[in-house]
């Protein structure tokens, strides 16, 4: 009588398992916060005007320093702006600097409370964009003052370096070709839409609405990082538990139900 014997190949061991499932984790954390470090900065909306035109630029953030509430929002007024308003809204208290010529040189957005970091908020003002400025990029330097310590958005890149290389840029606006239209940047009615008392016709409210529509979408916030962290923390849980599967299909002898 002859008695076969079955010889089963040896198992991958478990601890490569659990060092692949765990490099895989890693990576998947390391794509993911890779790109929300890149956007803790101060955020500038719009971040392209024309010449001549006022607009409303908005300063949006959702973090705080090195994880400490903010306190202030401090924002120079760079050469190439013809005047600033401060927009008033709830939360903020609002100072001005103004040069000689009586044009804001600096705007301090105090909270009435510390914004919690993770938290998004944003604050706004009236830019008037001289002529003059046409083709340039004006930077306006942000320091960001917190309960503990503030950080200082005022690096610009120089020729050849990469802005995303900068560990605190400043918000930077791009200054097009003078607008056509009036020193408020409104365009001027065609002369088959236009009134007698220079009101515009049905065609130019359908282009204002167009443009109130691209401000919107404009204005559209970003990707919240708290609910990208969870998602990752998600990824990360659902990898542990995969492991922990393969961990006991592995263990497991033949014949076991």
């Amino acid at each position: 009588m002859t008695t076969s014997r079955i010889i089963l190949a040896p198992a991958r061991p478990a601890r490569r398992v659990l060092r692949i499932a765990l490099g895989t984790a890693a990576g998947l954390a390391l794509a993911v916060g890779a790109p929300l470090a890149a956007s803790a900065h101060v955020h500038v909306d719009p971040g392209t005007v024309a010449a001549g035109s006022t607009e409303t630029l908005t300063f949006a953030f959702s973090h705080g320093c090195d994880g400490s509430p903010t306190t202030a929002l401090v924002i120079d007024i760079p050469d190439g702006v013809g005047n600033v308003t401060p927009i008033v809204d709830g939360g903020w208290i609002i100072a001005r600097e103004s040069g000689a010529d009586g044009v804001p040189t600096q705007i301090t957005f105090t909270s009435d409370t510390p914004v919690e970091d993770g938290f998004k908020a944003t604050v706004a003002m009236d830019v008037l964009f001289d002529e003059s400025a046409a083709g340039s990029t004006l930077a306006f330097p942000v320091t960001q003052r917190c309960a503990e310590g503030e950080t200082a958005w005022a690096e610009i890149a120089e020729d050849g370096q990469d802005p995303h290389d900068l560990d605190a840029p400043a918000p930077l606006v791009e200054v097009g070709a003078v607008a056509e239209g009036d020193a408020h940047g409104h365009a001027e009615a065609s002369d088959e839409g236009a009134a007698a008392d220079g009101s515009t016709a049905d065609g130019s409210a359908a282009a204002g609405e167009g443009e109130h529509a691209d401000s919107e979408a404009a204005a559209a916030p970003e990707a919240d990082p708290v609910a990208r962290w969870l998602a990752a923390g998600g990824l990360v849980a659902g990898i542990a538990a995969l492991v922990v599967v393969l961990l006991r299909g592995r263990s497991r002898k033949p014949g076991d139900v």
